[in-house]
């Protein structure tokens, strides 16, 4: 091996003193400190000063060009990545401030409440991204399932719903009740 270092394999960070020489609130040096959100530029004179500024770039940048049409002014969607995660965004942006979720809408399974009788059970999915399924009168009816629900009456006690639940010989049909829990036959 050579004795030489590849300038090339230091991240950007390690420059980012070179726009910044010193802080703008007191005239300090800044320089480069790491916390758990990731590293950031601070003011030497802490805590007198405490003029921070983030090196994480969340400012809406440019993941890809969708090619298609902005529904507001024509111009192009792009999907970007933010400060809160994904969204697609117009390319007129300031002038435009379209924005959509690139998420899919929540699914109607079409099957009707079984304790209300009036909402139907839509597919949801949780913070931490499970699917469920529950009445869309929420918060009014509050029944929700795990599994995916199927048409159909419990043969025991005659609940009016049914889930597929998936085990080791193979998909089963159970009673939605969580009093009930029978298998299908």
């Amino acid at each position: 091996m050579s004795g030489k270092i590849n300038e090339q394999l230091f991240s950007a960070h390690e420059h980012a003193l070179d726009k910044e020489q010193c802080c703008p609130q007191c005239g300090a040096e800044l320089v480069i400190r790491n916390s758990k959100r990731g590293p950031f530029l601070g003011c030497a004179g802490y805590p007198e000063c405490d003029y921070i500024k983030s090196l994480n770039y969340n400012d809406g940048h440019v993941v890809k060009h969708l090619g298609k049409p902005c529904p507001d002014c024509g111009d192009e969607l792009l999907l970007r990545q933010g400060r809160y995660g994904m969204f697609i965004g117009c390319a007129g942006y300031p002038a435009c401030h379209h924005i959509e979720s690139p998420e899919k809408k929540a699914e109607d399974t079409q099957l009707t409440c079984p304790s209300c009788g009036k909402g139907h059970l839509m597919e949801r999915k949780s913070r931490y991204g499970k699917v469920f399924y529950a009445c869309d009168q929420y918060p009014g009816c509050r029944f929700a399932v795990n599994n995916k629900p199927i048409a159909g009456q419990c043969q025991q006690c005659g609940f009016g719903l049914l889930i597929e639940k998936k085990l080791a010989g193979g998909l089963k049909r159970q009673c939605a009740d969580r009093k009930c829990n029978a298998y299908q036959e």
